[in-house]
């Protein structure tokens, strides 16, 4: 199986790939990937080929998308945060980059599979207290519209036939290892992974904030069935929203005292941040994922799981 991911560098295309070689079923020796960033990927595996450049050169596009490709990830993004500060820069990237890399799929001799990572920023307020999957999307950010965007080209060029493709609404991951980046939701994790390194950290948002959240495990568990699923069942409605957890930052530091202390919960401090929160607060908090499970997506258990995956992993690397 011939594989492409795009942003393969990053946080989860670095463990998708990882997931992808690991021989579960006897057939990650068949496995090969492209792996497409504007930094190498610091995979190292015979089975991957290393390529570099930006998802919004043409010249890039065309050189990644083999004609024997058969499933494509395309991961790559700018955040939302920067999104938001370089409005060029995230039409360039997160909507001219998709549509060229679709583009280049209509020209192979068969349709490929395409994941699409879309966000749960297309959403925007008013929003009820339980998101339905089909819901008008109202996004409020740049990078929301760019993903609105993006799954509306993934819907058509299925329905042309040029691709296979699916849209998954990822929910914020978290906890995510490495340093804080632009995205808006990056504190998420930093109030999880700064104090449990001995860093204090800020949560710029109130802490009774609803946030829908997943693992890292459990999104990339997601991303692979997207890959590999059936997609008769998905029908003409190509977008899905993947399953969650309905939390706050209380819920997530109340964990947090619970699985590492008192001391380590108290490096956490609340400082509101109004551009954050606007941003943030636009985004849903619990969204009706019944279509997703019934395709086969999987959720995490509960927010302590979620905290305590983190920290297994922590401890799995020191």
């Amino acid at each position: 199986m011939r594989v492409l991911v795009t942003g393969a560098a990053g946080f989860l295309g670095t463990r998708l790939i990882k997931a992808l070689l690991a021989d579960r079923d006897g057939s990650a020796d068949s496995v090969r990937v492209i792996a497409a960033d504007t930094v190498a990927c610091p995979i190292e595996d015979e089975r991957v080929e290393r390529r570099t450049g930006s998802i919004a050169d043409a010249g890039m596009v065309g050189s990644i998308v083999d004609r024997d490709v058969d499933v494509i990830y395309h991961l790559a993004a700018v955040v939302s945060g920067q999104a938001e500060e370089d409005f060029d820069l995230g039409m360039q990237v997160n909507l001219d980059g998709t549509r060229q890399l679709l583009e280049a799929c209509r020209r192979l001799p068969r349709p490929p599979r395409v994941v699409f990572a879309s966000s749960v920023a297309v959403f925007g307020t008013p929003l009820p207290p339980i998101v339905p999957e089909d819901v008008v999307v109202a996004p409020q950010s740049s990078y929301g519209v760019e993903k609105a965007i993006g799954e509306l080209l993934v819907s058509e060029y299925s329905r042309r036939g040029f691709i296979d493709g699916i849209a998954c609404r990822l929910p914020t991951v978290a906890v995510r290892s490495g340093s804080a980046n632009t995205a808006l939701s990056s504190f998420v994790s930093g109030i999880i992974r700064e104090p449990l390194a001995g860093i204090d950290a800020v949560c710029p948002v109130p802490l009774d904030t609803s946030l829908w959240v997943c693992s890292p495990g459990i999104v990339i568990e997601n991303l692979r069935h997207a890959g590999a699923m059936d997609t008769a069942g998905v029908g003409s409605r190509r977008m899905v929203s993947l399953p969650g957890l309905t939390v706050t930052p209380a819920a997530m530091l109340a964990a947090l005292e619970r699985l590492a202390g008192a001391a380590v919960r108290r490096r956490v401090r609340c400082e509101p941040d109004a551009r954050t929160t606007r941003f943030v607060c636009s985004w849903p908090g619990a969204l009706d994922v019944t279509r997703a499970l019934a395709l086969g997506f999987r959720a995490d258990r509960d927010v302590d799981a979620l905290v305590a995956q983190y920290i297994a992993e922590r401890r799995g690397r020191a």
